[in-house]
């Protein structure tokens, strides 16, 4: 699977092409949105304090083009209360385009836009860069950023981001159906007295009564609270089952993913949200990422003792809950707790993280990319005078530490520097896996044979399967010994594999981005 590099350079703020998805990352979007209510900030503030999903309906222009009746509304939880507390203007929106048309798109089938306002990240550059990150690895939202104009009023430059929705499914796995659940509290529902803690969505399995779930994770399309009782009775009762029920590989990239990059507002951080569960058609759930504006160190409580200093950031351990020291209270993360425990699953996490720093930051690929989105914003943050933050941040974040209201705001160089060199050194990371090579795939009649050359005193070469863009990959062992491994899977039409190798202290896999990508039987 080939992944094309998008490059910010020398392109135009707009894209009047209609044929192209708005999430081109090349692209600034125009958003100008009519609502004939005369105070309709009020209007959508009370509707968002009352934790109602009701929208304001309005016209909208984007990029030149008409959108009537589309349908808005304010969206985030510390992005906005924080914010509209100190009485600013810049406030993050929900856009919805088939509000009353149900057939009314944008470009490439988009019907919802999500705007925010660089809360906390005076760089402006967070959220553009970890999804950018992110999506070579697993199944991501796309980012880029707009300007937003209401009523003739320009409110300034947001980060515009991409919906976990039916159309991100499809794109992803193939199919609209499925159910899919938000794994982020609703602070509008108190939890119930007599229920058991569960660290917010941690997936702690706290009995079978749904009402002790329902403060805690938001049912979306097609879902029952069945499908998030599940995965957390098994994760707690039979972690052995999870690999049939499970993409194991892709939420370990989210793990390793949200450890590297200090993405501590999320699953691995104290509050333990902002991520979406996808229960798909043959019974397997799939961890989706969420919400990157406090990503590269943005948020500092790990959940086991006080805030991380800048050192503490550089130098997190990426076994963060699965073995920690000191005398703190442990916390409930049973994703990390029952996946790190199985050797071979933490030997592939461990991997994933190699990986993730190789292709980002020991290559100095992310401050590049940083640098490059900085530039290409540049001066329309300087032309916003709604922004959060003065200018002159902008321009340090992306390389020092700044300080917000009291708050110190990591500079992501300074970070990601000092953390990229802690953890190429760390014991973990130093171990030397087997290195895989010359994977062959030959047909023949009913058969599929797959071949590979393993060095470096491999234990186990696996072979993980399937057939489809759904569904668990089924792992078999494969035959041989060092160097030559063989195996045969049926050959059934769609069939797609990857392979990991492993020797008594490390591994490895084939392609090194499995399973967002697979060698592909045609």
């Amino acid at each position: 699977m080939l992944l094309l590099a998008l490059t910010w350079a020398g392109v135009h703020a707009q894209s009047k092409e209609k044929d192209k998805d708005v999430f081109q990352a090349n692209t600034i979007l125009e958003i100008k949105l009519t609502l004939k209510e005369a105070e309709w900030d009020k209007l959508l503030d009370t509707y968002k304090q009352s934790g109602s999903e009701d929208r304001l309906v309005g016209d909208a222009v984007i990029n030149g083009v008409a959108y009537k009746q589309v349908g808005v509304r304010y969206k985030g939880n510390s992005s906005y209360f924080r914010v509209r507390d100190l009485d600013e203007k810049k406030l993050p929106f929900n856009i919805k385009v088939n509000e009353m048309t149900k057939s009314q798109k944008l470009p490439g089938g988009v019907t919802t836009l999500k705007l925010a306002n660089a809360f906390l990240d005076p760089s402006f550059v967070r959220e553009v860069l970890a999804y950018e990150i992110a999506g070579k690895y697993m199944p991501s939202p796309r980012a880029n950023f707009a300007k937003v104009y209401v009523n003739g009023q320009y409110l300034g430059l947001y980060n515009c981001t991409e919906s976990i929705d039916d159309l991100f499914l499809e794109k992803h796995f193939g199919t609209r159906k499925g159910a899919l659940v938000k794994c982020d509290p609703n602070w509008h529902v108190k939890p119930k007295s007599n229920c058991k803690s569960s660290d917010n969505a941690s997936l702690a399995y706290v009995g079978e009564d749904s009402v002790c779930y329902m403060s805690v994770y938001e049912l979306q399309d097609g879902a029952d609270w069945r499908d998030v009782m599940h995965l957390a009775r098994v994760l707690e009762k039979e972690p052995q089952k999870l690999e049939t029920i499970l993409n194991i590989d892709q939420t370990l990239w989210m793990l390793a993913f949200n450890n590297v990059l200090v993405n501590l507002d999320s699953y691995i951080g104290q509050l333990c949200h902002n991520y979406y569960l996808y229960l798909d058609t043959t019974g397997v759930y799939h961890t989706l990422v969420w919400d990157m504006n406090l990503s590269f160190g943005g948020f500092r409580l790990t959940g086991v003792g006080p805030s991380l200093s800048e050192s503490g950031m550089q130098t997190m351990s990426p076994l963060l809950h699965f073995k920690e020291t000191g005398n703190f209270p442990p916390v409930q993360r049973p994703l990390i707790t029952k996946l790190l425990a199985n050797e071979l699953y933490q030997k592939i996490y461990l991997a994933h993280i190699r990986t993730i720093l190789e292709e980002n930051f020991s290559n100095g690929l992310y401050l590049k990319r940083a640098k490059e989105i900085q530039q290409f914003v540049d001066k329309h943050v300087k032309e916003d005078v709604n922004k959060l933050y003065d200018y002159a941040l902008f321009q340090k974040n992306v390389d020092t530490t700044v300080v917000v209201d009291e708050k110190r705001i990591i500079g992501i160089k300074e970070l990601m520097s000092k953390r990229t060199e802690y953890l190429q050194s760390h014991p973990l990371l130093q171990r030397t896996p087997p290195a895989i090579s010359a994977v062959k795939h030959v047909v023949e009649g009913e058969k599929i044979n797959i071949s590979a050359t393993v060095e470096g005193s491999p234990t186990k070469v696996w072979l993980c399967h399937r057939y489809g863009e759904t569904g668990a990959f089924q792992r078999v062992e494969m035959g041989g010994e060092a160097p030559a491994f063989t195996a045969a899977i049926a050959n059934k039409a769609g069939a797609q594999y990857y392979l990991i190798a492993e020797n008594a202290q490390a591994a490895s896999l084939s392609p090194a981005r499995a399973a967002k990508e697979f060698h592909q039987v045609k």
